[in-house]
């Protein structure tokens, strides 16, 4: 009676689960997709008013932070080497990539043009009625300037700060004075770790083959940025498969690619491969599987933006484009996962140029 008790509980947990996680994984992109809504709003109206030179040191930690998260949690196991077997698996993966205190801040020299209340501010001190052609001058050009202070994951209450050397201007001297951009601050409060949620499923094994997907539908997430959209694809082989004899534990090739576009604004694109191996430990429904992995990867985020710019006519923009590259070239992976019936819950930590964390909550068939 117990037994049946024990046995019938086990089964319904199981299969309301199972029902249940598809409106659990809906439920985590609701959230994530709101938080990250408001942020890109904000972040595209602070990049309004920088520079290409300065929008880049502005975002930097952001390119190597998404490159790290998206180039992770792509497996916790090697396929078993079967020439055919049913191995499904349907969850979603968390990434955190750690940020570093010298990454909130950034010191940069480039070109710079300044809008009209800041000329105002920079002509001041030159007599009407020469002032007005003054600051005419000004905003029709670009200056070489330093910028420096927070950048997007920085403080909240530090404004980004323009250093002028002076110059002649209209035969007037305008003395070198330091502007502070007004809201230009970090958006994301002093981030310690970088966050990103990715569905995720898999499937296999086909002469020790494994594939991987990771698929969000376009998604509008606001009428001036316009969708979300994220496809990634993933392979893993198991060459023992080949080999003709039985290896302690399975090993596995793996390649990994992905893209995620925010509207027109942001487009991040990553790829990743090497090997990893696993083994497991103990029966099917029940049991541990350390695993390990070293992979190669890139990554790389391209920006489009409008720069707010002041001309005597009125108002315009200046549209602005440019991509950098993430600084993580190779990691190395440890991790546990943890098979209770049909869930698989794993953990992992990746060392690299930036360390990382995933953890993933998989139901497997």
């Amino acid at each position: 009676m117990k037994k049946l008790f024990l046995k019938t509980l086990i089964t319904g947990f199981t299969f309301t689960a199972g029902k249940c996680l598809p409106f659990l994984i809906m439920f985590i992109f609701t959230v994530f997709i709101s938080f990250s809504t408001a942020e890109a709003q904000e972040l595209e109206e602070t990049l309004n008013n920088l520079s290409e030179i300065a929008g880049k040191s502005y975002v930097a930690p952001l390119v190597t932070g998404f490159g790290s998260n998206l180039n992770g949690g792509w497996f916790h196991k090697a396929p078993a080497p079967k020439i055919f077997g049913l191995d499904l698996e349907l969850g979603v993966v968390a990434m955190g990539t750690f940020l570093s205190d010298k990454d909130k801040t950034f010191s940069t020299s480039g070109l710079f043009r300044f809008n009209m209340e800041q000329a105002s501010i920079l002509a001041a001190d030159v007599p009407e009625p020469a002032k007005t052609t003054v600051i005419n001058a000004i905003i029709q050009q670009d200056f070489t300037v330093g910028i420096s202070g927070p950048t997007v994951i920085g403080s909240e209450d530090e404004n980004v700060k323009v250093t002028f050397d002076g110059a002649m201007i209209e035969g007037y001297n305008v003395p070198a004075q330091v502007i502070e951009l007004t809201g230009v601050t970090g958006i994301m409060k002093d981030l310690e770790i970088l966050p990103l949620v990715a569905p995720q499923a898999s499937i296999g094994t086909i002469f020790g083959t494994q594939l991987t997907f990771r698929y969000l539908p376009g998604i509008e997430i606001d009428e001036e940025i316009g969708e979300i959209n994220y496809f990634g694809f993933g392979i893993q082989h198991n060459p023992e498969i080949w080999l003709g004899i039985p290896l302690p534990f399975n090993i596995a090739a793996g390649f990994f690619t992905q893209t995620l576009e925010i509207g027109e604004y942001i487009k991040a694109t990553t790829t990743s491969f090497g090997l990893n191996a696993s083994k497991k430990l103990g029966p099917g429904f029940l049991n541990l599987t350390p695993y390990a992995g070293y992979m190669f990867e890139s990554s790389n985020l391209e920006f489009t933006y409008d720069y707010n710019i002041d001309t005597p006519a009125g108002p315009s923009t200046q549209s602005i484009r440019f991509d950098m590259d993430g600084k993580n070239k190779n990691r190395m992976t440890v991790g546990l996962c943890l098979k209770l019936g049909i869930f698989n819950i794993n953990a992992d930590y990746n060392i690299g140029k930036v360390n990382s964390a995933t953890a993933g909550v998989m139901i497997g068939f």
